[in-house]
């Protein structure tokens, strides 16, 4: 049976007992020690596959490091994503959005991008780097064809090594934090290139690198290629199964972040498990959209009851 298929059955079957048990999902699932609310990893510029415009990086995100809390957090992101779109009409530049609810405008480069989200986060009278960083998704699996990488939007070809080292001087010029699968899927040495420069100070995510498998991810500690997994439970298939990719990377020492898919519905499971696993980071896309914001409205909530509790 595929993932999809037995994944609605491992979900109804947790949220059935969680009822029986008269106890909210993230609390029958994570039990008592179930009291870390995420970051949120807002995807506030769409780009690659997510997008029609000719930007090559897929997601460009705000992450409220220096919030207080979780609706702190979500405030700041609110409103940044707001004068986002204030400085993109500035600009002449497209507001529509994309899959994920991020602005898809077409950009004179990848950078203009980080700089149009660092130019946002300080209209908005916040501090890059201390209240406010910077995460990107690249989904270099997208753009990687015979062994180089294609940034067509730039159109400019990379090498493996050639990748890293653009990633690696992004991260040194702007307040980026975190980067998911900066390198494609099977692209195993240049992912331990891009780990030996960044790997020490920035979270190296893996998605299309490991698919929530436990496989996949013991291979990459193994080889010491990233330093956090993205949780995506339909990946997989069960709701077991995801856990068991949480704990095997905690267990190392790595970070996990749970995540939406870019096709999504209303359903707000992943923020009850992001608080279950206290895995500390949830990337739900933008705050805009139904099935965006579904997510983020359940968080809040969640924080209610923690601090009733």
């Amino acid at each position: 049976l595929g993932a999809n298929a037995i994944l609605g059955v491992s979900l109804a079957t947790a949220q059935a007992a969680a009822a029986d048990a008269e106890a909210p999902l993230f609390r029958y699932v994570g039990g008592a020690n179930a009291h870390v609310l995420p970051v949120p990893m807002l995807n506030v510029l769409n780009g690659g596959e997510h997008a029609d415009n000719n930007v090559d990086l897929q997601e460009f995100m705000l992450m409220p490091v220096g919030a207080a809390s979780f609706s702190e957090g979500l405030r700041w992101g609110v409103e940044c994503y707001h004068v986002l779109k204030g400085v993109l009409s500035e600009r002449g530049l497209s507001t529509s959005v994309g899959d994920e609810g991020g602005f898809a405008p077409d950009l004179g480069s990848n950078e203009e991008a980080v700089q149009l989200l660092v130019e946002a986060i300080g209209k908005a009278g916040l501090v890059p780097g201390v209240d406010m960083a910077l995460a990107l998704d690249t989904a270099s699996t997208e753009f990687f064809r015979d062994g180089a990488y294609h940034l067509t939007g730039e159109g400019r070809t990379l090498q493996p090594d050639e990748m890293a080292a653009y990633l690696s001087d992004l991260a040194d010029r702007y307040p980026i934090v975190s980067i998911e699968d900066g390198m494609a899927e099977e692209d195993w040495d240049g992912w331990a290139a891009l780990h030996g420069l960044v790997g020490d100070r920035i979270q190296l995510v893996g998605d299309d690198l490991f698919v929530t498998n436990v496989e996949r991810l013991q291979r990459g500690i193994d080889l010491g290629v990233a330093n956090s997994i993205l949780v995506k439970v339909n990946q997989i298939g069960t709701l077991t199964e995801t856990l068991e990719a949480v704990e095997l990377a905690n267990a190392n020492g790595w970070t996990a972040v749970m995540s939406h898919r870019s096709g999504e519905t209303e359903d707000t499971t992943i923020a009850d498990l992001a608080v279950a696993t206290n895995c500390g980071q949830i990337k739900t896309g933008a705050p805009a959209r139904s099935d965006r914001v579904a997510k983020y409205n359940q968080l809040l909530r969640i924080e209610e009851m923690l601090g009733e509790a």
